[in-house]
């Protein structure tokens, strides 16, 4: 789907051009330039996180100056487009690139016009979802324009250059988890993506319950992540050659994330989950400078997270209908799951 018109809005008496759809070589290029933006937003992950649908991107310009990009996956589903965020990823969303020594008042102002810009840029949808990057703190923009939001939670470990101090933060039950773990298991790393998936499968299936992506979906992120040194596993075995749990992250300069991390039930108690984060963690400390625990809104999977010492950190979940049948069946399907809870 290619659409090459451009809009063009006034602000302080300049043009900000937005250009939409098939951006792709330009967004490309902004990625190289700045490897700040969030590792989800990066073009290279874009490519490797879409599987049946395209990913485009909404770029706005003032004259040759990017203000502010917006990358969204396309998907047509029935006869519904959607704007979402691909599986396996944290965050999407916006990402402003804020001119130095603004004032508060600027700032503000400045990330309100570049946000209605990026909105307005959008082509045309039924239904948009996106989580946003914790660092983004202003959603005001997008009420304004009748999008809903949820309020979701993330655990991060802001500081990661004293590793001591850090370990010093866990809860005394996750220190004790981490010395027993290490009588019991091995940690090894680097798990071929396909035994990871397997492993992965295999667990959930003990819980009945399915794994809700494919192998195919896995690999791409997987091994293009390793090839880019951006991504590593790491897993616990004990004598018998068991895999106690596993631990998928990947990372940006910014920061690492803890993106898959089964368990296998039989092993819970052995606290070999923990001791894997721990060695994440210290890993992390030599490629990044934060470690994103990607947080849940499961309260169990919630109480463990907080007993690293992480700081709570905030992030927003927008959505937004264009379509009345399509909120409607949601609603149902809400509905539904509730009961079944």
């Amino acid at each position: 789907m290619i659409i090459n018109d451009k809009i063009f809005f006034s602000i302080n008496r300049n043009k900000i051009v937005i250009q939409r759809l098939s951006n792709k070589e330009e967004y490309r290029k902004i990625c190289d330039k700045n490897p700040e933006i969030p590792v989800f937003s990066q073009a290279w992950w874009l490519d490797v996180a879409t599987d049946h649908e395209e990913w485009d991107v909404v770029i706005v310009k003032n004259n040759e100056t990017i203000l502010g990009t917006m990358p969204y996956i396309y998907r047509k589903k029935y006869f519904f487009t959607e704007l979402t965020i691909p599986l396996l990823s944290q965050n999407l969303g916006p990402y402003i690139f804020y001119p130095k020594n603004q004032t508060y008042i600027k700032r503000l102002h400045f990330e309100k016009k570049v946000m209605i810009s990026l909105i307005n840029g959008l082509p045309e949808y039924d239904f948009f979802y996106q989580n946003f990057h914790y660092s983004l703190k202003n959603w005001l923009p997008f009420y304004w324009k009748d999008f809903q939001q949820t309020t979701r939670y993330t655990y991060v470990l802001e500081d990661l250059t004293d590793l001591d101090k850090v370990f010093n933060k866990f809860s005394l039950a996750k220190r004790q988890n981490i010395k027993k773990a290490r009588k019991l298991v091995q940690v090894k790393y680097d798990l071929p993506s396909r035994e990871f998936f397997n492993f992965h499968d295999k667990v959930l299936k003990s819980q009945d319950k399915k794994i809700t992506y494919s192998y195919k979906t896995f690999k791409k992120r997987y091994e293009e992540g390793y090839k880019r040194n951006q991504a590593k596993s790491f897993y616990a075995v004990d004598k018998e050659n068991n895999i106690h749990a596993a631990l998928f992250i990947i990372w940006d300069m910014q920061s690492a994330y803890a993106l898959i991390g089964p368990i296998d039930p039989k092993y819970k108690s052995s606290g070999a989950f923990t001791l894997l984060i721990w060695e994440a963690i210290c890993f992390a400390a030599t490629v990044s400078t934060k470690f994103d625990f990607e947080g849940s809104m499961i309260e169990n999977v919630e109480n463990s997270y907080n007993q690293f010492g992480g700081i709570q950190r905030q992030y927003f979940s927008i959505k937004k209908y264009n379509s009345i049948l399509l909120k409607l069946k949601n609603c149902f399907n809400e509905i539904i799951k509730r009961r079944n809870i």
